[in-house]
Order: C-alpha cells, then sequence, then structure tokens
C-alpha cells in the first residue's frame, strides 16, 4: 500500500507493476481490494483523509488517458476494480483503483508511468519470467521485491535493472541512501555517499618517469 498509494501515487518511485506469483494471485487481488476499498480520498486536511487529488487537470487526463487506452486495448483480459468516487467539486481526485491485468506487454499501463492511485497487478509462473517483465521497460528507478526466501531476494534483487531494491519494505528513500536510476530514470545519484561524489570534481595527475 505504501510503496503504490502514498501521495496518491504521485511518486517517482512508486510501484508501476505488481508482478504477483499465479498461485496466490486471486487471495492477492481480494486482499488488496479490501485494502483499497478503505481508502478515503478528500482534502488532505480533514481527519481520515488518506488520498489526496492529483496535481493538477492535466495530471488526472493523463491517468484516465492510460486507464482508458489500456481498457480500449484488451478490455477482455483488463478487470478494473474501483470504488465509491468522491464529490471533486471540479478538482483532480481520481478513485484509488486496481487494474487486475490477465496479459502485459501489449497493454500501455504496463509500460507508462501512471503517477496515480492505480495499481495495475499482473500474474508470474516462475522467477524468471518476474525478472524479465520488470525488466522490461525503458525505465529503471526503483524495484521492490517481497519473498520469504533470502537466497530469492539477493538474486533476483541482482538481476533487476534499477537503480534502487527495496527488499520486503515500501519505502527506502533516506538522507543517508544514494537515490537514482538506471537507464532513462537518470544519471548520477543524491544523498548519501555517493551523492558528494555529485560535487566534487576528479583529477588525474600523470608523472613521466
Amino acid at each position: 500500500m505504501l510503496a503504490k498509494f502514498r501521495n496518491a501515487g504521485q511518486a517517482c518511485n512508486a510501484a508501476n507493476r505488481i508482478l504477483v506469483h499465479k498461485s496466490i494471485y486471486a487471495e492477492f487481488v481480494e486482499k488488496l481490494s479490501a485494502k483499497v476499498a478503505k481508502l478515503r480520498l478528500g482534502n488532505g486536511l480533514d481527519r481520515g483523509v488518506s488520498v489526496g487529488p492529483l496535481v493538477n487537470h492535466k495530471a488526472f487526463d493523463k491517468v484516465t488517458l492510460i486507464v482508458n487506452s489500456t481498457l480500449a486495448v484488451s478490455s477482455n483480459n483488463v478487470e478494473v476494480i474501483s470504488f465509491d468516487k468522491y464529490s471533486s467539486e471540479g478538482h483532480p481526485f481520481y478513485t484509488p483503483s486496481i487494474l487486475s491485468c490477465h496479459e502485459n506487454n501489449h497493454l500501455p499501463v504496463f509500460h507508462e508511468e501512471i503517477f496515480g492511485p492505480v495499481a495495475a497487478i499482473y500474474s508470474f509462473e516462475t522467477e524468471a519470467e518476474a525478472v524479465d517483465m520488470a525488466n522490461n521497460t525503458r525505465y529503471g528507478l526503483q524495484a521492490y521485491v517481497f519473498t520469504q526466501d533470502l537466497s530469492q531476494s539477493w538474486r533476483v534483487s541482482e538481476n533487476l535493472e534499477y537503480g534502487m531494491v527495496a527488499v520486503n519494505e515500501g519505502a527506502i528513500s533516506s538522507a543517508n541512501n544514494p537515490f537514482g536510476g538506471w537507464k532513462e530514470s537518470g544519471i548520477g545519484r543524491e544523498a548519501g555517499h555517493l551523492g558528494i561524489d555529485e560535487f566534487t570534481e576528479d583529477k588525474l595527475i600523470c608523472f613521466g618517469l
């Protein structure tokens, strides 16, 4: 929940694709749906509110377009699970939703950064398949791995093409941890000792012998 729905999904390292093993897929979707159903949209200053608006109407339109284009491509293989909408009064509130996807590569939501409160869930059967699906993107900022197998956590983390990997944790950003990604998710790091390196200059001094 933290990795997906904090700040209404408007986090650069929010989970965009949630990969769940086929053997527990139905149970996972059911339990996540129960959690999402309890989220309350509204003014963030009001008591009990857990999800606020998107940053502007352009952001709202983008999330809407991603969801609608995904359904247009394959409505038979994507189930939308959403709950009562908030009376937005013209403000860009997007209802927290789940997309239960029974295919992946052809879906727009599989390849786009959602940046909103929409959890797209896919199933996999083997570890190798999950890693391939996770790496099938031009982005590579942060990935999340949840497992009880320590060896698997190391193996999968090393094979993921991401600058940061959170293992059994929904948020890892801190001043101590180098923050940055691979591929089109940026170059360099901020924070941590690697972040300090960005403010230094290297120099080569070569003596002839």
